[in-house]
């Protein structure tokens, strides 16, 4: 009984021993997790990565233009007014010379007398060509006696023939002379003619280009100079604007100029009307102006709708640079290394370190080469491996070793913006 009582006296000391025990490692657990420090990770992925830069302009026909007269005289008529849609080589107005008709009426006239005049000196060619044949024949069968039979005529009865023959061959070289004269005289009223002529052509106004009457200067009998250079009082008939093309001019920063790339296709944002066009990098000057540090480049936008209008702003979304496949982790997980060249000079930031959790929640600082960096977003070239947690945001009081939970942190990246 007694033996009875023992064993029933350890078995309750030894149960009460292993609760006690029990219940004081379950808070020592409990506290050593609580312990360890929770951490937010990303991880590294593969995505297509870009470098894009904002710029605003302003919509600009891609080509307008003042229409002058080329001479001076009334509108007669003008068939188009502000807002007229016009075809290239369309009539938009007509003038009304009336002195042209008789300049025309002059050098026509002129024309008729050289011709006849070139007439009457063929004419005159005929005739001392003949002379001159004459002359000549005489003069060769007395010079032919006088050789066969000496004597029979005189000398000078021979001389005379050859004077004769001498002077009817000059005659004809005169009349060839004054036919070569009057041809010359045919071509210059010729040409003057023309000239009267396309300068009357120059009464019908026409469009140089299809496009958008924008402006009109001009009403019927309006008086219009000739626009030339020497005359800039000049008053156009109408400004036309192509604008089925529209054109950007971007003031690209001098720091991006080496990535900007005639061909680029850009997105073109219109907040006036809420929509997105496509445009292409058509130009750029290839100088940055000294005044504002900037390029001057241009996107060409197509507008065969006429949606656009010429004055609207616009947001371009200029591509610099793109990354397609590429291992990006967020910017905040990444500490830049500032190296130095052989010479002193600090040398460009391509490499840097990240935190990274192992899967065992341990720590280390890996070193990684780095490429495209976008405002969210890193290229590493080398050091982390996809799919691996790296560390963002605070990394203060996190050391190398250490012990950590990480969570997993969504974080809102724009993986096509800068």
């Amino acid at each position: 009984m007694i033996r009875f009582s023992r064993g029933i006296f350890f078995l309750a000391a030894g149960t009460a021993v292993l609760c006690i025990s029990s219940c004081n490692r379950t808070p020592k657990v409990e506290a050593h997790i609580a312990e360890t420090p929770v951490v937010a990770v990303a991880k590294a992925s593969v995505e297509d990565l870009s470098k894009n830069l904002v710029l605003t302009a302003e919509f600009r026909p891609f080509q307008e233009v003042d229409v002058m007269s080329k001479v001076a005289g009334f509108v007669k008529s003008i068939q188009v007014d502000v807002g007229d849609h016009v075809r290239q080589g369309q009539l938009l107005a007509t003038l009304e010379i009336p002195e042209m008709t008789d300049e025309i009426t002059r050098a026509q006239a002129g024309l008729d007398r050289s011709r006849a005049e070139v007439r009457r000196a063929q004419d005159d060619v005929q005739r001392a060509e003949s002379a001159h044949q004459i002359a000549h024949l005489s003069y060769t069968r007395l010079a032919g006696v006088m050789k066969e039979r000496p004597g029979l005529i005189a000398q000078q009865e021979v001389d005379d023939a050859h004077g004769r023959d001498l002077v009817a061959e000059a005659q004809t070289a005169s009349a060839r002379s004054g036919l070569d004269s009057a041809s010359q005289r045919v071509k210059e009223t010729q040409a003057e003619l023309e000239k009267y002529k396309t300068l009357f052509n120059y009464t019908r106004v026409t469009a140089p280009f299809a496009g958008v009457i924008t402006k009109r200067f001009a009403d019927t009998g309006s008086m219009i100079q000739a626009g030339t250079a020497s005359q800039t009082q000049a008053m156009p008939l109408v400004r036309l604007s192509e604008n089925s093309l529209l054109r950007l001019i971007l003031p690209v920063p001098e720091s991006v100029v080496s990535h900007v790339r005639v061909g680029g296709q850009v997105e073109v944002l219109v907040p006036s009307l809420g929509r997105t066009f496509s445009g292409k990098v058509a130009r750029f000057a290839d100088r940055v102006q000294t005044a504002t540090r900037t390029m001057d480049t241009e996107v060409d936008v197509p507008n065969p709708g006429l949606v656009l209008v010429p004055g609207m702003y616009a947001q371009v979304n200029l591509t610099l640079n793109q990354r397609h496949s590429a291992l990006a982790i967020p910017v905040g997980a990444l500490e830049l290394a500032d190296e130095t060249s052989g010479e002193g000079q600090p040398a460009a930031k391509s490499h840097g370190k990240a935190m990274v959790v192992a899967p065992d929640g341990r720590l280390s600082w890996r070193k990684v080469d780095i490429g495209l960096e976008t405002a969210s977003r890193v290229e590493i070239l080398s050091g982390i491996q996809e799919g691996e947690q790296v560390v963002v945001g605070n990394r203060s009081g996190l050391q190398p070793g250490q012990l950590v939970r990480p969570k997993l942190t969504e974080m809102v990246e724009s993986k096509s913006g800068s």
